[in-house]
């Protein structure tokens, strides 16, 4: 086949983890395609920091975050942004994007209006309530009408287009990305990873709860309710160390350091960066989050998780016993938290395969891409 351009448009920390395996598989192949890599800068110092945790670096960074932007100024700027400085400068093949974000949406949407072929990684993922998450659940369907290659992580994921109407030929089980992306991490940043909480004076052996809450439907009440619930944990498992990563979205960060900062036992931080992250997944007695990718990720560790929502697009997690949604509810995140972190740290480990992948996913979604071209 001729060399083709492959644009990867992506703007967050989450992308860039689950394109990074990706982009390195395809980079492999020089005489088959020439990457371009562009970054949305969605949240700008966090997608550029990962990428340097992969060796990675953007050739064309767009910074269309403003402060206080509305949801439609944010889609008006990307979108614009990525015509004039990409699709109307360079001669593209196909975009790949990933996920459910703001750039995905309009990575797809303009190389849709310039008829260039969409290429979706994990589509197909869907919680059916268009405010669960909000609001990534419409961006991922909005996506998948104008996909022309689905890599869809499970079975599910590939019903659930099925259903949708989506061409069988244009859908591939391929697993999830985020798997590799846990093995694509070198040695040095792993063994920075753990002198970094060295010198950060905390030390746990057996007992650490890793926590993240974030998303935009858990704000307000719901928050609150998280909050009250991990104070009690934090008060009667004071043999325990939580771990808090804060987001920087201050309708979060404010009302987290005011409700947490005063307990010994909980240490709070800025944004980690990934292969911290991983370090603390990797060593976590419990997880509670309300994150997609730690859903994902933390089953490779055996690690029982505590989702913080009250609908997923990952059910494989539920079915398989390694999550248990309990959304903001302070009864039943006290209630389930108790369960694991009465127990010793080797009773709570999991031993199911993780549902979402095999570490292999870059290698099939490489081959699909190299057979549509031939």
């Amino acid at each position: 086949m001729d060399k083709k351009v492959i644009l990867f448009v992506f703007g967050t920390r989450p992308e860039v983890i689950k394109l990074a395996p990706v982009i390195l598989e395809l980079q492999k192949y020089p005489q088959k395609y020439e990457v371009l890599i562009c970054n949305t800068e969605q949240q700008k110092e966090l997608s550029n920091q990962t990428l340097g945790y992969f060796g990675l670096k953007a050739d064309i960074n767009l910074d269309c975050m403003r402060p206080n932007q509305s949801l439609a100024e944010v889609q008006s700027r990307i979108l614009s942004e990525l015509e004039a400085k990409v699709f109307s400068k360079y001669k593209i093949d196909a975009t790949i994007v990933q996920g459910d974000t703001m750039t995905v949406l309009c990575g797809a949407l303009v190389s849709f209006y310039n008829k260039i072929p969409v290429f979706h990684v994990e589509a197909g993922l869907r919680s059916y309530d268009i405010y669960e998450p909000f609001p990534e659940e419409i961006m991922r369907q909005m996506t998948s009408r104008v996909t022309q290659l689905h890599f869809a992580p499970t079975n599910n994921n590939k019903q659930a287009l099925l259903k949708e109407g989506i061409d069988e030929d244009k859908i591939y089980i391929t697993g999830n990305t985020v798997t590799d992306a846990l093995f694509c991490l070198s040695d040095d940043a792993v063994s920075g990873a753990k002198d970094f909480f060295k010198n950060s004076k905390i030390e746990f052996d057996e007992n650490l709860v890793l926590i993240t809450v974030h998303r935009r439907e858990n704000h307000g009440q719901r928050l609150d309710s998280i909050l009250s619930a991990i104070e009690t944990l934090v008060t009667k498992y004071n043999d325990h160390i939580f771990v808090l990563p804060v987001h920087p979205n201050p309708n979060v960060k404010d009302k987290v350091e005011q409700r947490l900062s005063k307990y010994e036992n909980v240490h709070l931080f800025k944004p980690l960066d990934y292969p911290y992250l991983v370090y603390l997944m990797k060593h976590a007695k419990l997880i509670l989050t309300d994150s997609g990718g730690i859903q994902e990720e933390a089953p490779t560790f055996g690690c029982p998780t505590l989702v913080m929502r009250y609908e997923t697009e990952r059910w494989e997690g539920i079915e398989a016993g390694v999550s248990v949604l309990v959304g903001a509810d302070y009864d039943k995140i006290v209630s389930q938290s108790k369960e694991i972190l009465d127990k010793p740290f080797a009773q709570t480990r999991l031993i199911n395969q993780n549902p979402y992948g095999d570490g292999k996913c870059a290698l099939k979604i490489e081959k699909i891409i190299s057979d549509y071209f031939n």
